[in-house]
């Protein structure tokens, strides 16, 4: 492949918690191994999150110093800028303005990764930005309804992805309307999170969630709301661990005193997400000491069957554990094979961690292989760049 210069954009500094800043780094660093020269750039009028101290606010010294550590990290050096556009100066750390400027002229491809970006008239200069899509279903029904603005959002795009491989086939149930829609799903770098190690003793089956999104994701459409939350999602399977004779771990925070009594009951237990969340290595080492990962979907992707896969959940079959895993029409592509287990029913997660624990070590091989066969950076990559003609 001939070398490209490809931009990166999304919020991994505006919104630094540990999973949305791997998205970023999965693809900062695929693109750059496969040849290509690689920038980051943050380019919002959004007030960044400082996760330490909870607060929104538009001191951007934080997002900054994400960014600087990443770089040095990750072989990024130089090459990034975060522009504070909410700001009447249009301040920015890293590259200054003029050189963004120059980047988005001259860039082969930049990625809206999540869809994140928003249009200015400096980001507008380019006729090569892909939309990556990772919450599939709303934007289409969006679209379905007629919202002008979504429409000449995406119009904007030279080629839009998402990771609901489904849409577009008789299964998804959404129309169109003209948009092309192309297939893609979350890339890992998959030797970042490999191991031989075992998990230690007394490792569980857990899962991270942010319990309350206040709904403001909800969509309706056609005389049904769809859900964004998991949290309805979890308590339809609240038995599972209690069912399937194994403790569940979930880092959320339920606040809700009588709701975590029913999750105990059950066999769940909780760790907090707060430390986890902030240090990006934490995270991992977090996936990696887990037995696997029993989650759920949100509701918009199980009943839209939009077939996505949760990135979090390919994270932790890169790092060599098994994942059981809610069907949301995914195993069109892959998956009902050893190490990766969808389920619809209680049963069927009863099912699938008997199977593990029959060949645990078997599992965790296939959950590797698995991880490497579908979601690896490189392959995701090129062929996202092959079939946006870059």
């Amino acid at each position: 492949m001939k070398r490209k210069r490809i931009v990166v954009m999304g919020f991994a500094a505006g919104c630094p918690i540990a999973g949305v800043v791997w998205q970023h780094i999965h693809y900062i660093v695929g693109m750059m191994r496969l040849g290509h020269d690689v920038y980051y750039i943050e380019d919002s009028a959004r007030l960044p999150y400082n996760p330490v101290t909870y607060e929104v606010t538009n001191d951007f010294s934080y997002a900054a110093g994400i960014l600087e550590r990443l770089a040095r990290e990750y072989g990024f050096e130089d090459r990034w800028s975060y522009c504070a556009r909410y700001l009447p100066d249009l301040p920015c750390a890293g590259l200054p303005l003029s050189r963004v400027r120059e980047l988005y002229r001259e860039a082969d491809a930049i990625l809206n990764v999540c869809g994140s970006q928003e249009f200015n008239d400096d980001l507008l200069t380019s006729d090569r930005i892909l939309y990556v899509e990772s919450d599939p279903g709303v934007e289409q029904i969006k679209v379905d309804k007629g919202e002008a603005s979504t429409i000449d959002y995406l119009k904007k795009h030279h080629s839009l992805f998402t990771f609901g491989e489904n849409i577009g086939s008789a299964g998804f149930p959404v129309p169109l309307h003209d948009f092309r829609w192309l297939g893609t799903r979350q890339p890992v770098v998959t030797d970042l999170w490999h191991t031989e190690a075992a998990p230690p003793a007394g490792a569980v089956f857990t899962s991270v969630a942010n319990w309350n999104t206040s709904g403001k994701k909800d969509i309706e459409w056609r005389g049904d709301k769809y859900l964004w939350s998991k949290s309805l999602e979890f308590l339809k399977f609240i038995e599972a661990p209690k069912l399937s004779g194994e403790d569940f771990e979930l880092a959320t925070t339920i606040n809700d005193p009588k709701l975590r009594e029913r999750f105990a009951a059950n066999g769940w237990r909780f760790t907090s997400p707060d430390q986890m969340s902030i240090e990006y290595d934490t995270y991992r080492k977090y996936l990696q000491d887990s037995k696997g990962e029993f989650t759920v979907a949100k509701d918009q992707y199980v009943r839209l069957n939009t077939g996505w896969f949760s990135d979090r959940t390919a994270c932790y079959l890169a790092c060599g554990r098994p994942a059981i895993t809610q069907e949301t029409g995914f195993t069109r592509h892959y998956g009902q094979q050893k190490g990766l287990f969808s389920f619809s029913t209680l049963d069927e997660i009863g099912e699938a961690v008997r199977e593990i624990n029959a060949d645990y070590k078997l599992h965790c091989r296939a959950a590797y292989e698995v991880a490497h066969e579908y979601f690896e950076a490189e392959k995701v990559l090129r062929d996202l760049l092959d079939r946006a003609g870059i």
